[in-house]
């Protein structure tokens, strides 16, 4: 079994800055793409920042220059460090990974439980 598990979340004022953190755990044997998203009830799940396993990152327009995805792969770990924070910002923050189980020749989906994060104007 594979699990990713986020922390890091909380309560910040706008213009505040948070790190999110994401480690994968159990039978991982090699992990491709890492991401975030974010959801707010009643909406769809959409990508804030995706990092692949050579380093390669993209950004949803609203984020750009705010927040920085990074990855450790020695440790499985992807990060999130979030700057300039917005009320709109306010979500639960998911992480997701692409990632092959070492008794498995497959790789899958992966999601974290979800971290709130809120920002207070």
């Amino acid at each position: 079994q594979v699990q990713l598990v986020e922390s890091g979340g909380g309560l910040v004022q706008a213009g505040g800055s948070l790190r999110l953190s994401c480690a994968a755990s159990g039978t991982v044997g090699n992990i491709n793409d890492m991401a975030w998203y974010r959801q707010a009830p009643g909406k769809q799940r959409d990508l804030v920042a995706r990092i692949s396993r050579g380093g390669t990152t993209n950004y949803a327009d609203s984020v750009k220059g705010r927040f920085t995805i990074s990855r450790d792969n020695a440790q499985n770990t992807v990060y999130l460090h979030m700057t300039s924070l917005k009320p709109e910002d306010t979500n639960v923050y998911y992480c997701n990974g692409v990632v092959r189980s070492y008794d498995s020749l497959y790789f899958r989906n992966y999601w974290g439980q979800g971290t709130q994060v809120t920002v207070s104007s």
